[in-house]
């Protein structure tokens, strides 16, 4: 295979295995799609899940390229293709579940619609750092929230979703507090929001101390179980309480009571079914803007893996050793 038609990738043969670096057949760009040349891949814990095979939500058939986040440069477009031309900087969720190739690999041929134009004050890095839990949050609190200036918002957890969720909220005039241990507590207040440590006080507890007892009109669950529970208790009367990890089995009277509301998030239905792809590419836009105006910051892991080395990230982050968003650097 010659060198213009071949890459490097890493693939994954079998769930639960190593991933097998290897030289694979280059993307040619259909109708519709850019051929993207991948700088910078981001590691999410859904990766680890389908890596092991425990992610029946994220169909991916075996063998498979990985990868869900990517940021890099258009090096052809497919016909059709009109929004980015070669050059061009860009980033978005892009692949990884779903039988679509995913970031793992030094290109990928990508659907235009779920691409937007890097910020241009961050780096590859950081723009690979930010859109599925960008898109997570943004999901919702704006699409199923319709979050305005003045709400309440309680954050549970304070992690990848969690700090996107933050600043999204702070964006938008709303009054933000965060769940989270107290070694957290600094980054949550550099973020703008109101830090509590979970782990010291219980859903009643903060509710009378930052509400006196109202609650709090908007609340994002990050980490599901016992923490869904919990917003259902912490919400206002007529409140919202929406999540991206409402599996399990939950008693919803506590909501009822309030009168309140329950919405949940699919971040990964445009790429398993096609539906809405152009909305998330909308998202990277607007995660975009917010970079360049300085509302949104990634925290990023300063550690550096390559195609060879992504397993080693994998283990960091299975072991909840990740400081911040591993990014495994493709090209260059």
């Amino acid at each position: 295979m010659s060198a213009h038609l071949s890459m490097h990738a890493a693939v994954l043969e079998n769930h639960g295995e190593a991933f097998r670096l290897a030289i694979v057949a280059r993307p040619v760009p259909q109708a519709g799609q850019v051929l993207v040349k991948i700088m910078a891949s981001a590691v999410n814990p859904l990766d680890l899940k389908i890596r092991s095979g425990d992610a029946a939500h994220a169909r991916h058939p075996l063998p498979a390229i990985l990868g869900i986040d990517m940021a890099g440069i258009v090096e052809s477009v497919g016909p059709g293709v009109t929004a980015f031309r070669t050059g061009d900087e860009v980033y978005g969720m892009t692949g990884g579940v779903g039988g679509v190739q995913g970031s793992l690999a030094e290109y990928a041929a990508v659907d235009a619609a779920l691409l937007a134009h890097k910020p241009s004050n961050f780096s590859m890095r950081e723009a690979a750092a930010v859109p599925l839990a960008f898109i997570t949050a943004w999901e919702g609190l704006v699409d199923r929230v319709h979050l305005h200036a003045g709400q309440t918002v309680l954050v549970q957890g304070a992690g990848g979703v969690g700090h996107m969720a933050i600043q999204i909220a702070r964006a938008l005039g709303a009054t933000v507090f965060a769940t989270d241990s107290a070694a957290k507590a600094p980054f949550i207040a550099r973020l703008g929001a109101t830090p509590i440590d979970y782990r010291t006080a219980t859903v009643e507890e903060y509710v009378a101390e930052h509400t006196a007892g109202r609650g709090f009109e908007v609340v994002y669950d990050t980490a599901g179980g016992a923490s869904l529970d919990a917003s259902f208790k912490a919400a206002a009367r007529f409140g919202h309480v929406v999540s991206a990890l409402g599996w399990g089995t939950h008693a919803l009277a506590p909501l009822s009571f309030r009168a309140g509301t329950y919405s949940g998030v699919f971040t990964l239905l445009p790429l398993l079914t096609g539906e809405g792809r152009a909305h998330h590419g909308e998202i990277m836009r607007h995660a975009a803007e917010m970079a360049e105006s300085g509302q949104l910051i990634p925290q990023v892991d300063d550690r550096h893996f390559d195609l060879a080395s992504v397993g080693e990230a994998h283990l960091l982050l299975g072991q909840r050793e990740a400081r911040g968003k591993l990014v495994v650097d493709i090209n260059g």
